[in-house]
């Protein structure tokens, strides 16, 4: 497929989607992680909708998470239900999904003590860098938990604001 080179011009990101297995145990994760509870939830059965996602039917569950700025999709397949990814970056159509904190060793601290893992340790992104730069963190193991919901987080530094410490991990729920 050719892509044309004409800009889009889209600045403003409405809503992320994210296919989870477990649609309770993800609107928990995702309510603790933002302080925020879902603005929408439901069901659909359609077909119409199936066919816009390249499946047949499409019955799912859902909840929508608003934060400023951006709307989370938390999405449950029911039928049909598809594989489990592995989560990690390297495979197509894996995602993320990037949060800035003010103080990220406070919010790593507690995540740790609510019992998430982490897929690796923390590293700092300094764009038109490579690689990244090494920070030291405490070593963790992943998640082998089938419902945890994968996510990033990251925030700038005090010293740069260029800089970006990310985390990548699986919530044990």
């Amino acid at each position: 497929m050719a892509v044309s080179a004409t800009p889009m011009n889209l600045t403003l990101g409405a809503h992320v989607g994210i296919s989870v297995s477990d649609l309770d145990a993800s609107i928990a994760f995702y309510t603790a992680l933002t302080g925020r509870d879902p603005v929408a939830q439901g069901t659909m059965n359609s077909e119409p909708f199936g066919r816009t996602q390249g499946l047949p039917n499409a019955k799912l569950r859902y909840a929508t998470i608003n934060m400023d700025g951006l709307g989370i999709d938390l999405i449950q397949f029911q039928d049909p239900v598809g594989e489990r990814t592995n989560g990690k970056a390297n495979r197509p159509g894996s995602m993320h999904l990037c949060f800035k904190v003010d103080d990220f060793d406070a919010v790593y601290r507690r995540m740790k003590e609510a019992g998430y893992d982490f897929l690796g340790d923390d590293y700092t992104f300094i764009p038109a860098r490579s690689p990244p730069k090494r920070r030291s963190a405490p070593k963790s193991r992943t998640s082998t938990t089938p419902t945890a919901p994968t996510w990033r987080s990251s925030s700038p530094r005090a010293d740069s604001r260029a800089d970006v410490r990310t985390l990548s991990g699986s919530g044990k729920v």
